[in-house]
């Protein structure tokens, strides 16, 4: 007999900060790589990277600015 599992389902939330790559020159394009949603407890956070980078440089983590992300789409 097949068991039924119930999954709770979650609103999904807006991440807190967005991840970018930033390489080590002068007037360097910053790159989105992922986000971070913070825990429920307040105590810290996900980070979800969608790539890695492989040259130098430095993750800056930025906080969400929900009108930033629709310029960037259209």
């Amino acid at each position: 007999m097949a068991r039924n599992y119930t999954k709770k389902t979650e609103e999904k939330k807006a991440p807190a900060l967005i991840a970018y790559h930033v390489p080590d020159r002068e007037k360097a394009p910053w790159t989105r790589i992922g986000a971070a949603w913070d825990h429920k407890d307040g105590e810290g956070f996900t980070l979800q990277l969608d790539l890695v980078p492989v040259t130098t440089g430095r993750i800056v983590l930025r906080a969400f600015d929900p009108q930033a992300e629709e310029g960037e789409s259209a």
